[in-house]
């Protein structure tokens, strides 16, 4: 391992003091930090002294009657704290897994798209299969894309499409598309949408600093979206767009779960939208643990299912429907 350019042997250090740097770097004094990792105030001086001189820094340097980080303390709390949640994972790996008799919580980042949509299938597999095992969703924040690995290393797991990381293992679930979305009474759109009406109209989107689906994609055909409202979960797309000219992307998936109680109806993309190919992307770190690899077996499968129920359009105009629906969508292309 390299420690600012220069080898460091991890065999002559000791791994509790990593415990002991998170705690005094999040806490920034001394007996609160002991307290939370079961430390006398003297034991935890002294790991505070060692650290000092291994890291040749004061980390916590006194301003008045309080402690402040020095900037190379500031710089080693997020890493503190993700390689203490690196080892927990590590240690709390298994050789063997019986998911009907394991308690095990798995954590998986999502967008509310990939949690409404394969984690609410995978939930209900592990409902019947696995009663003891328990999935926690949580939304990625944007250091996702600028340190992959170091959050990676922490969680079981992310769901996102391809196209905004690579260079990790995964598992593709299944294959999604865009559609478009409009007031059930949009004054200027009847059963079909333009490429013009695009440039013209107001946008509602789902926007991170990561991941902007409708703009990389518009912008892909020389359109600039006129973006008047901007949310973080797709599910809000619906009633943003309610009652308004403004124009969404969303996903035909999401679009059956979510747009039911809006006044909005669906309509194909007058261009070639890049599909959606959603996985769940997952650290080597993971690799040889049984109830990890026991997850990823399962997230294939159900995967697969949902992709066994792929979506179709019908023949007619403003209309989205289930391939397996031969009658047909209800009137206008309501979902």
């Amino acid at each position: 391992m390299l420690l600012g350019g220069c080898p460091v042997n991890l065999s002559r250090l000791d791994l509790n003091l990593v415990l002991a740097l998170r705690a005094l770097l999040e806490e920034r004094n001394v007996t609160r930090a002991g307290e939370r990792i079961g430390l006398s105030q003297p034991a935890m001086s002294a790991a505070l002294s060692r650290l000092r001189r291994h890291f040749d820094d004061e980390l916590l340097a006194r301003t008045g009657n309080a402690y402040e980080l020095t900037p190379l303390g500031a710089a080693l709390r997020d890493r503190s704290a993700t390689a203490c949640d690196l080892l927990e994972r590590v240690f709390a790996s298994q050789a063997d897994f019986d998911p009907a008799a394991e308690s095990r919580e798995f954590t998986l980042l999502a967008s509310d798209y990939g949690a409404a949509v394969f984690g609410a299938a995978l939930s209900r597999t592990l409902h019947e299969e696995a009663p003891g095992i328990r999935i926690t969703f949580q939304h990625p924040a944007p250091s996702v894309v600028e340190n992959t690995a170091a959050v990676l290393s922490t969680v079981d797991g992310l769901l996102m499409p391809h196209g905004v990381i690579d260079g990790f293992p995964a598992v593709d679930l299944h294959q999604d598309r865009w559609l478009c979305l409009i007031a059930d009474d949009h004054p200027e759109v009847g059963d079909e949408l333009t490429l013009d009406q695009l440039g013209r109209l107001p946008w509602a989107v789902y926007q991170r600093p990561y991941d902007a689906p409708a703009a990389r994609q518009l912008s892909m055909i020389g359109i600039s979206p006129q973006v008047e409202v901007s949310v973080q979960t797709f599910q809000l797309l619906p009633p943003m767009v309610e009652g308004t000219r403004r124009v969404a992307m969303i996903q035909e998936r999401l679009a059956r779960k979510a747009v039911r109680s809006a006044a909005v109806r669906v309509l194909p993309c007058p261009f070639e939208a890049v599909p959606v190919r959603e996985a769940m992307w997952w650290h080597p770190v993971h690799a040889q643990d049984a109830g990890h690899i026991w997850l990823r077996q399962k997230a294939a499968e159900v995967g697969a299912t949902l992709a066994g129920n792929d979506y179709g359009y019908d023949k007619g105009p403003g209309k989205a429907v289930s391939a397996e629906q031969d009658a047909g969508p209800p009137p206008e292309g309501r979902l």
